[in-house]
Formats: structure tokens, C-alpha cells, sequence
């Protein structure tokens, strides 16, 4: 926690959310839970903290989507979005092959907004995640041609739904060679172009509306930016 605020405050622009990933769930113990209460508390101070996450589910990797594993999964899910609930924060998901899962633990969760991370569900899915007020995260999948399905949903809904993102280094677009030229933020002005065209939008109408997404999703972060 201490790594991630630190990295965040070396730049302007460094904004930062705290929590723990679905993935290193299996490593975590349940003081975990207590020292990101304790580093949240602490955060709150900083303006540059404005999130939980990324947390969520993983039912993708097999060593973590059964048994036992995925219980204490669902158990750190709950008992984090349990802390974003207390501290009026909003949660960054995600969510891989675990939709319908992490929509139930949402809804016991009223007025808890945030972003669907890299999100790959089905359309109903996507209608949920919206009714409930979160928004849809667009990224590198996206430039995909054979990326269908993603590509519908970039297209479906109003502008106000969705958040352009990079999850760099990971799922780098199509342009980039993952091996050997590494995914940055710096691409995300280009993902803003596939979106754009396949909306049939100006991109700076899509700049513009995005952005606004974003900031009323974190208030936290549109607050410092104001003054």
C-alpha cells in the first residue's frame, strides 16, 4: 500500500486507488483485510487516494475459481466492498468470468458506484452493471477486430457509460507488441481514436465525456483537479 501511494505522489497526474487484487487474494491472510482498513484510514487525508481496488473476482485462472480458493475470494470481495461502503468510495472491479457473481454482491451494496474494469460480459450483464450506476472500462480488447462482443458493447449505450482505460502493461491493443514494446498510459489518446470511430463520434467529443465519466465516478480526484 505504502509502494502504490508513494508511486503516485512522484508525478502530477499520479492519482491512486488501494486494495487487494482477486489474484494475490490466495497469498493474503485475513490482517490483510485489517491493514488496508488501517492504510485506507490513513489515506484519507491524501486527495490523491480516490478508490478501492482493483478487487473483485477471477473465476478465469483454475488454480483460484474452486474450492476453497474461490470462497475466500468471494469472502475478501465482500468484506471490501463492505470498506467502500464505509468510507463512501468508489470500487474499481474486476471482474473475469465472474459477472453474475460480483452483480450479487453489488446489489447488497446500494449507492456504491465505481468502474467494470476491461469488461467482457453479455449484454444483460452490461445493462446491470449500468442500472446499478457503474461504468463500463474500454481498453486495449477493445482494438481488436475479432473482438466482437466488446466491440458491440462499445457501441450500444450512451457515452455517459463508459471509461477508457490502458491496464498497462496488460492487454496491450493491436498495434503493440506486447514482447517487445511495453503497454504504457500513453496509449490510451489512441484507444480514444478506435472508440471514437467505431461510435461514430468526434474524438474530442469522446475526450470530453469520458473524462467527465471518470471524475464523477471519483470525486475525489475532480475535486483536486478543481482547484
Amino acid at each position: 500500500f505504502d509502494a502504490v501511494r508513494n508511486l503516485a505522489n512522484q508525478f502530477d497526474g499520479g492519482f491512486y486507488a488501494l486494495g487487494i487484487h482477486p489474484m494475490y487474494v490466495h497469498s493474503s491472510e485475513e490482517a490483510d483485510l485489517e491493514r488496508l482498513a488501517e492504510a485506507i484510514e490513513r489515506a484519507l487525508d491524501d486527495q490523491r487516494f480516490v478508490a478501492i481496488g482493483e478487487i473483485g473476482l477471477d473465476f478465469f485462472v483454475k488454480e483460484i475459481a474452486t474450492g476453497v480458493a474461490r470462497e475466500k475470494q468471494e469472502h475478501f470481495f465482500n468484506e471490501q466492498l463492505k470498506l467502500a461502503h464505509r468510507f463512501e468510495l468508489p470500487v474499481i472491479l474486476h471482474v473475469r468470468r465472474s459477472q453474475d457473481i460480483i452483480l450479487k454482491y453489488l446489489r447488497r451494496y446500494e449507492g456504491l458506484r465505481g468502474i467494470a474494469h476491461a469488461f467482457n460480459g453479455s449484454e444483460q450483464q452490461a445493462d446491470r452493471f449500468i442500472e446499478l450506476g457503474y461504468l463500463l472500462g474500454m481498453g486495449g480488447a477493445m482494438t481488436f477486430n475479432r473482438a466482437q462482443q466488446i466491440r458491440r458493447h462499445a457501441t450500444k449505450y450512451d457515452l455517459a457509460h463508459y471509461a477508457l482505460e490502458t491496464d498497462s502493461p496488460d492487454m496491450a491493443p493491436s498495434w503493440l507488441d506486447a514482447k517487445t514494446t511495453p503497454n504504457t498510459p500513453m496509449q490510451l489518446a489512441r484507444i480514444a481514436e478506435v472508440f471514437a470511430e467505431l461510435r461514430g463520434q468526434s474524438l474530442a467529443e469522446i475526450t470530453k465525456q469520458t473524462g467527465e465519466n471518470v471524475l464523477n465516478i471519483f470525486p475525489r480526484m475532480k475535486s483536486l483537479i478543481s482547484q
